[in-house]
């Protein structure tokens, strides 16, 4: 009789399901079926004997055998943003999710979708989300996608260019945007990943007057800070710091004499040692700088610029930087995707480029893209022209190469929610590229 008690009936769509409250209970108390049933996992009662659940069945099949399971199989004529919308209704997304990819592996990356462009122009940056989805800048348009790469209601800044985008968390993006002459319509703001929304606009103080400045490279803390790099027309240039919960300033690192971090294209915020990387690439400046910032103490504690080898024409100019806190060094990238490493324990370090010849070979295209650098999960990913080159081990060998066969040049790229996406320059195409999971053997 206990096992009777146990029993389940779900009327879903006029096809009754008969499971157990066990199976039921792998949804979790934040599924829809935790209203179901009460602490213990037993039914509440409502004298009928079953459950009627208005939602597709076919659907509701598939997620009752991964509860008992906890494998997924998605049959061949069911569509997948159906079974996701079902999946999300149910509160079974992540946990679908979850099942779906697996470990990310560079290496057994593969195409899964694609996304063709939807404005005019060059693309200007592509932030993978929390949750899986991305939002992409295109001039002054962004345009959101959620997991199901359908997309929300786009944000139209009327003209203004969006430098950079990020996400302050799964339901929220910070676009950084320039401001346009003489209207002081520039800065940041956090806008509703869903509605396009803008929640608060986010202001530069100075001697406790507002400026108008142009936002440039973002970045974020655990702790919920926002960074950006500010150009502004007055005295604030340097890297400002916010608090994404009230939005309110809470530090500014002005820019000291003969640098330039108001204009930097890249910040990256490390966890470990609370100091933020800042770099100002060729070409948008004649020389590249690369710094470390320490807001505790207010001044650089780590300084790089390759001043002196472009006056000796060192054709290597960097291009991207990314900080590797594990190995205490930070990886650049130059326009012939060479790989540099320079050691961040050394106040006065200089690169050591790699020894092995250069990871792309053959003919330049006429309008190539510079390289773009991201580390993920213990490896190092490098794009240059229409492929991303993936390096594994302690000596950063290449092991894999993602390439599409159409789009372009890439662009940017961006990983996150187990997903890497890429956009390509000249048709605006996004490719989604997943891990599979691994077959049952």
């Amino acid at each position: 009789m206990e096992v009777q008690k146990d029993r389940v009936k779900l009327n879903v769509g006029g096809r009754v399901f008969e499971t157990t409250s066990t199976t039921i209970a792998n949804a979790g108390r934040n599924s829809v079926f935790g209203a179901m049933f009460d602490e213990s996992w037993n039914p509440i009662s409502d004298n009928s004997g079953e459950y009627f659940i208005d939602r597709n069945p076919d659907c509701f099949a598939i997620l009752l055998d991964f509860l008992r399971t906890g494998e997924l199989y998605i049959s061949a004529n069911t569509p997948e943003k159906l079974f996701y919308r079902e999946a999300l209704y149910y509160g079974l997304l992540d946990q679908v999710r979850s099942a779906k990819w697996g470990q990310f592996d560079g290496n057994r990356l593969k195409i899964s979708g694609s996304i063709m462009g939807q404005a005019p122009g060059d693309g200007t940056a592509i932030q993978a989300g929390p949750n899986g989805g991305c939002c992409v800048a295109h001039g002054s348009m962004v345009h959101v996608y959620d997991w199901m790469l359908q997309e929300h209601q786009p944000l139209n800044l009327d003209y203004q260019r969006v430098n950079d985008v990020g996400w302050a968390d799964s339901d929220n993006i910070v676009l950084g945007v320039s401001e346009r002459l003489g209207r002081g319509d520039g800065g940041m703001g956090i806008f509703s990943a869903s509605t396009g929304e803008l929640r608060y606009k986010f202001q530069v103080t100075h001697e406790n007057q507002a400026k108008s400045y142009t936002a440039g490279a973002l970045t974020f803390s655990s702790d919920y800070k926002i960074f950006s790099s500010c150009k502004g027309r007055s005295n604030e240039y340097g890297v400002g710091v916010w608090d994404q919960v009230t939005g309110k300033q809470i530090d500014f690192f002005y820019e000291p004499l003969g640098w330039s971090l108001g204009d930097a294209d890249k910040l990256q915020w490390l966890e470990g040692s609370n100091c933020l990387l800042v770099a100002t690439l060729f070409p948008r400046i004649d020389f590249c700088y690369i710094s470390l910032l320490d807001f505790r103490e207010k001044k650089m504690v780590w300084c790089w610029s390759d001043i002196e080898a472009t006056l000796l024409a060192d054709d290597k100019r960097v291009r991207d930087a990314i900080a590797m806190e594990d190995r205490n060094s930070i990886c650049v990238v130059n326009e012939f995707e060479e790989l540099g490493f320079m050691d961040l324990r050394s106040s006065a370090s200089s690169i050591k480029w790699g020894s092995r010849s250069r990871l792309m070979k053959g003919k330049m295209p006429e309008e190539p893209c510079y390289p773009k650098l991201a580390v993920h999960e213990g490896q190092l990913f490098s794009s240059m022209n229409d492929c991303i080159s993936v390096l594994s081990g302690p000596d950063w060998v290449l092991t894999s190469r993602l390439r599409r066969s159409y789009g372009g040049s890439i662009c940017d790229f961006s990983i996150g929610g187990d997903r890497l996406f890429a956009l390509h320059s000249e048709e605006n195409v996004v490719d989604i590229w997943e891990t599979p999971t691994s077959p049952i053997t």
